[in-house]
């Protein structure tokens, strides 16, 4: 329906992507079975690229072979090449085209003026005695397959190529939408020829150095999916920004999907993990963005379509149920099976019949073709004043002048080297793109133009911003950074960072266990390829303060907020939720099960809250439930709030998203750790209170660790250990208190080291008492990721575990494997 302009951007070939079989073709024999024009979806499959091209190939290989796996395609028929080549003969434009076409080669004559008179030759051509009557049979075919009445279809072109096996001419040519009637389906067959000859597919060909006659064009009538009167998107059966492989990622939008290609829209983002679908009754669902989808695409009279307004009720809503949204999963997984790689495909809802429909389905090209042996690795080196922030695409930074271009008629003052800044892009923009150190969008998502030809250039971009071509000036210095997964910012000024390669090759394995430490979801996923065992800190504070922003006792008593302000940020921030403390549960327990798929179905250690308390109160709406403390560092956080009749109910909201996390989306690796516990009967007040929201220690093999970050964990940690699965120690904490040193004062700065031979006594006594009762010992401070020497001290000393930070896991893992064989 919409994949001639998806196709452009992506390197999957006619004739390169097969379904469990070869290319040869059926040649002349098929040609004598289904008549020499035409061939039904039905009686199509990828042996046919050379016949029909490679889009037409995929939908009669769908129809084929997923019928019966539940996956539904939309049904139709396509003119073969050799109806191309006869229209070419019986009209004579071939040699009027090479004379057009010479002219071009030998001065660099107008493209404009060549391009537009081929077409005006195409659409001036009359149908071959046999080829219109083989159109017009099988539309009526079609008809009568659909009860017999009046249909609309969409037209679509599906270019091939002889002796080119590797030219990618998809999405050069056109697609026309909701056209009904044998006139206006003839002469959109016209218009689908001519658009084999637009500007930039001519420009294309002469740059390749490919000959335009080996170029034919089939057409592709498909009956069309009334998804004006629902809704249509794209999805993906990998994750286009990390190459995380379990991962469906779909983009939806209201009416028809141009707007989510074009990127004319913000689409609703939903993202599934693929092992657990199917499985018992969980909804592995782990994240839902809604979008602004500010207008959406219809029909108008016969063969047009228009852009209206969405409702205030369209844009405050998902535009699929969580049910719908497995289906498709589901089908994406089907589809990538029968393919035998990942796929980038195209979906529609019909409004009338309430059906889902997959419309067209071709290879993702950039993920699934990097080499796994390695990965860039880019940091920021200073911080910056952010300008705006919007998805990121690309994993990468870039720094340079922007350049403002708001319209494709000034694309040719771009300068080369910039960071282009515009509304929206769309093939035209194509030239520009190659050039650019980067490029900021006000409008589109995930599988919008600017973020596919973004990552097939390799370039970082920022797009959906909503304000970039208002907020940042022409020739304005400025730095993006794509480095989160999930969130693109951009800086004011050129900032210092650091590009490097991580080299994942010949790594060799060690007895310790080495985790990592995150805190962004979208982390997680860049570092999926790391060799690590799990995660042995995962900060549930980086999901509240940059996902969530609201204080969660704001949300428990919303009509008590005393600050208007922040009232009604609170309620544009939970549109959508008739609860407003579902939106604490739903948010934070997608970002912690994003941040488990990245390891499934290795141990993921997620840490309750442990802001301070004047953390808490920069949070939206929080100013109003906090105490103004004296030093918050040793305040009101941790375990001491979790039982408080000050925070409790708070505390159980964070309890339900783990539940969610683990039972409903089920994430069943997801273990618990507690923060800042002072003392045993501390401990167990939380082991009760956790008890009471049916998360209990060994219950569906749940596991609950205790930060070790108190001189009272060590001296009482054989107390400690007989209540709780294992000790992570929290070596900043440790050393503040080991030490008697702020670890926020500068002044005591050069004292402060997790080094100092206290330090080390209290940790080798934790690891020796907790070894009595078998309880595990880990460390996820920040220590072994500064100091190597530091993690060599903790593997001679028998450790179990050493969480990293992501940058450090390499040389670390290299560092303690030396270790260990000394150790032998």
């Amino acid at each position: 329906m919409f994949g001639d302009l998806l196709n452009l951007f992506s390197d999957a070939v006619s004739g390169s992507f097969k379904a469990n079989s070869s290319y040869h073709g059926r040649g002349e024999d098929m040609n004598k079975e289904s008549g020499q024009y035409i061939r039904l979806f039905d009686d199509l499959s990828s042996d046919d690229v050379s016949i029909v091209g490679g889009k037409n190939a995929s939908l009669g290989e769908m129809i084929s072979n997923l019928k019966e796996r539940g996956v539904r395609v939309p049904d139709g028929f396509a003119t073969t090449a050799e109806a191309y080549r006869k229209y070419l003969e019986e009209n004579e434009i071939s040699e009027k085209m090479d004379a057009r076409l010479k002219e071009l080669k030998e001065d660099g004559g107008n493209l404009s003026k060549v391009g537009k008179s081929i077409r005006m030759m195409f659409r001036k051509g009359e149908f071959p005695n046999g080829i219109a009557e083989e159109i017009i049979s099988a539309f009526n075919e079609l008809r009568n397959r659909n009860g017999n009445q009046d249909i609309s279809v969409a037209v679509r072109s599906s270019a091939t190529a002889e002796d080119l096996p590797h030219a990618s001419f998809a999405g050069q040519q056109e697609t026309y939408l909701n056209v009904s009637g044998e006139e206006d389906l003839l002469e959109a067959c016209k218009s689908c020829y001519a658009s084999l000859f637009t500007n930039r597919a001519i420009s294309y060909r002469e740059e390749k150095g490919f000959d335009h006659k080996k170029v034919a064009l089939s057409i592709g009538v498909q009956r069309m999916v009334r998804s004006d009167k629902a809704g249509s998107g794209v999805m993906f059966s990998i994750d286009t920004e990390t190459g995380f492989e379990d991962m469906v990622v779909i983009n939806a939008a209201w009416g028809l999907g141009e707007n989510v290609v074009q990127g004319s829209i913000n689409p609703d983002e939903y993202q599934v993990f693929k092992p657990l679908l199917g499985r018992d009754s969980y909804n592995p669902i782990i994240d839902k963005i809604l979008g602004d989808k500010e207008k959406k695409m219809v029909y108008a009279r016969s063969s047009t379509t228009k852009n209206i307004n969405a409702t205030k009720k369209e844009r405050s809503s998902f535009v699929l149920e969580d049910e719908e949204i497995l289906t498709l999963a589901e089908w994406a997984v089907e589809i990538e099976k029968h393919y035998g790689q990942p796929m980038d495909i195209e979906w529609a809802k019909d409004g009338q019949n309430g059906k889902l429909y997959i419309v067209q389905a071709r290879p993702e090209t950039v993920q699934s073709q990097k080499e796994a042996g390695s990965m860039k690795a880019y940091e920021l080196k200073e911080g910056g004043k952010e300008i705006l922030s919007g998805l990121s695409i690309g994993e990468a930074i870039a720094a340079a002048k922007a350049q403002v271009i708001r319209d494709a008629d000034d694309i040719d003052k771009f300068k080369e080297g910039s960071i282009l800044i515009t509304g929206m892009t769309d093939p035209d923009w194509v030239p520009i793109m190659k050039k650019a150190a980067g490029i900021v969008t006000d409008y589109g998502g995930r599988t919008s133009h600017a973020a596919i030809v973004s990552r097939e250039l390799s370039i970082p971009a920022v797009v959906g911003t909503e304000e970039a071509t208002e907020k940042i000036e022409d020739n304005q210095e400025i730095t993006i950074s794509c480095t989160d997964n999930e969130r693109g910012v951009v800086y004011d000024g050129i900032l210092e960072f650091e590009e490097s390669t991580i080299d994942l090759k010949e790594i060799p394995e060690t007895k310790t266990k080495i985790k990592m430490n995150i805190a962004s979801p979208g982390a997680a996923f860049r570092w999926w390829r790391l060799p690590a065992d799990g995660i042995g800190l995962a900060r549930m504070e980086f999901i509240i303060n940059n996902v969530i922003k609201i204080h969660p006792l704001a949300l428990l008593h919303y009509d008590d907020l005393k600050d208007k302000d922040a009232k009604k940020t609170i309620r544009d921030l939970t549109k959508g939720y008739d609860s407003k403390p579902q939106y604490f549960i739903d948010h934070l327990a997608r970002g912690i099960a994003k941040i488990a798929a990245s390891q499934y179905p290795k141990q993921v250690i997620v840490r309750m809250s442990d802001f301070k308390s004047n953390e808490y109160a920069d949070l939206i709406g929080g100013k109003q439930f906090e105490p103004d403390e004296e030093n918050p560092m040793l305040g009101f956080r941790g375990a001491s709030r979790y039982y408080s009749e000050k925070y409790r109910e708070a505390f159980a909201l964070e309890c339900k998203a783990i539940k969610k996390v683990r039972e409903e989306i089920g994430m069943e690796n997801v273990a618990i750790m507690i923060p800042f516990c002072r003392t045993v009967e501390e401990a167990d007040k939380i082991l009760s209170v956790l008890s009471d929201y049916d998360l209990e220690r060994g219950q569906s093999a749940l596991k609950i660790y205790v930060m070790c970050e108190i001189p009272s964990n060590v001296i009482l940690a054989e107390e400690f250990a007989q209540r709780f699965d294992g000790f992570s120690i929290g070596s900043n904490d440790l050393t503040q208190l080991v030490l008697g040193i702020d670890r926020d004062s500068a002044e005591l700065s050069s004292l402060f080291d997790e080094r100092n031979n206290a330090v080390k006594v209290f940790i080798s006594q934790l690891i020796e008492r907790a070894n009595k009762h078998d309880c595990e010992v880990g460390i996820c401070g920040q220590a072994p990721s500064d100091y190597l020497e530091f993690a060599e001290f903790l593997v001679r000393e028998g450790i179990d575990s050493i969480s990293l930070n992501p940058d450090s896991v390499i040389n670390t893992i290299k560092r303690i494997a030396d270790v260990e064989k000394g150790l032998e």
